[in-house]
């Protein structure tokens, strides 16, 4: 009896392990295929809460989930550690360091990087927050600031360390201005001796004429009442200039403005991650002002039907006219999308364009605080901040990890407490602490007297 020599699988390669490729391995997870994800990191990152992890509140542990863990019990799926560098779609294959992986049906969804709008310069001084490591620096920077203040008898250089500065009025700007204005307001007023945190100035800068454009206006407007209660000072239809020797430069209403501020944080403006470029140059895809690649109707890349870009990579306008949100329900509905569209095509089917159902938007302003515009009700206060709670619960991948962040929180409310603020990296004693020497007073440039506002 000769032996029938079995038919290899159908080979998926999904580049990300952010919600895009997650939740696609996740529906292929008992396909007839095999899968490998493929990540520079390890574990899958749960990016909405890391303002927590930059204020102090959880640590990157509790927001973060194992890819190994999450798919040991899916025998089709494999996990790789490493960054492409190449995709040969012709040869259909990716290059992982000196490893060649081939595939029948690609995914790419490897997010997007900060932008500063061509000023690069600018990455080093205002730090942004898409990864663990830009976490743990805006962290360090944000306790550091205390810290030397607490230490500096110069009234103008203390002002500046105790003067905080965030750009961008999204979702992640907002929270961050929140989250550091309980900080200074609430957690931190009877732990220094030398300074009164309350004097902390927490100014949040927003280009456009309010803050959470992507919710309703009458939402935006509680949300900003809400901030500015918390002591927040707002400036909209703000556009910075320049960002140099710890001054922020800003133009509003045609007037320039500076600000000297030792922790100056970046929440304005994405830009696709690099393999955007990479597709760009090996296919006749086109990517948008912000390297997002356009993809056709059903997440596929123009020329190509087995590659599909999602999440905050793609640029996908077929819906309303508009790129779709860089959030995490969309990333989520295309990955589950893309995984039952693969598995259908495989039996000679298809699926009609992909359909992004609006779940809603929601922002945390402080305890007891947020928006949430859910379409057919809106909530506020109170109410809203239970729902943001579950929520953001519900969308973390690990049951234990739920655990933890619940108990978290709820200690947290409890005593006010956050234990997770910690200074950490190899120069963080020495970014806490001011010069011995403070004889001159005289402010220089790098010391200008911060406006008064």
């Amino acid at each position: 009896m000769v032996a029938l020599e079995k038919k290899p699988l159908h080979q998926v390669v999904i580049v990300g392990g952010g919600f895009g490729g997650l939740y696609t391995a996740k529906t292929l997870a008992n396909a007839n295929v095999d899968v490998t994800l493929i990540d520079k990191r390890n574990f899958h990152l749960f990016q909405p809460l890391l303002y927590q992890v930059a204020t102090g509140t959880l640590s990157p542990a509790d927001i973060s989930a194992p890819l190994r863990s999450v798919f040991s019990k899916s025998k089709n799926t494999k996990v790789l550690l490493g960054e492409v560098s190449v995709i040969d779609p012709k040869a259909q294959q990716v290059i992982l360091g000196d490893q060649i992986v081939p595939y029948d049906t690609l995914i790419v969804a490897t997010g997007a990087n900060h932008s500063y709008f061509g000023k690069d310069s600018w990455k080093e001084t205002a730090p942004g927050l898409k990864t663990v490591e830009d976490a743990i620096e805006m962290r360090r920077r944000i306790f550091s600031a205390f810290e030397a203040a607490e230490q500096e008898t110069d009234p103008v250089k203390r002002r500046a360390f105790l003067t905080f500065v965030i750009v961008g009025g999204g979702p992640t700007g907002v929270e961050l201005a929140g989250a550091i204005a309980e900080l200074a307001y609430k957690t931190l007023k009877e732990d220094f001796r030398n300074i009164n945190t309350s004097e902390a100035k927490i100014l949040l800068l927003q280009g456009g004429d309010r803050i959470l454009p992507h919710i309703a206006p009458e939402l935006s407007k509680v949300a900003a009442e809400s901030l500015q209660k918390l002591g927040v000072v707002i400036h909209t239809l703000t556009r910075v200039t320049n960002i140099e020797n710890d001054i922020v430069t800003f133009k509003q209403n045609d007037e320039l403005t500076d600000i000297a501020s030792k922790t100056i944080l970046w929440a304005a403006g994405v830009q696709g991650s690099a393999l955007g470029k990479v597709l760009a140059e090996r296919t006749d895809v086109e990517c948008d002002f912000s390297g997002r690649v356009i993809v056709e109707p059903d997440l596929t890349i123009k020329g190509y039907k087995n590659i599909f870009v999602i999440g905050d990579l793609a640029n996908f306008s077929h819906q309303n006219g508009k790129p779709l949100p860089g959030v995490a329900p969309v990333a989520k509905q295309q990955g589950e999308y893309v995984g039952g569209l693969i598995q259908l095509r495989l039996h000679g089917h298809t699926l009609p364009q992909f359909h992004y159902t609006d779940v809603g938007s929601l922002a945390m302003i402080g305890q007891n605080l947020a928006v949430v515009d859910l379409g057919f009700i809106k909530l506020t206060g109170f109410l809203a901040w239970v729902f943001w709670l579950i929520i953001h619960i519900y969308f973390l991948i690990e049951f234990d990890t739920k655990l933890v962040v619940v108990f978290q929180w709820a200690w947290n409310y409890i005593t006010r407490n956050r234990r997770s603020r910690l200074i950490t990296g190899k120069e963080a004693f020495l970014a806490a602490t001011p010069p011995v020497n403070n004889s001159s007073h005289s402010p220089t440039k790098e010391q200008k007297q911060p406006v008064k506002l």
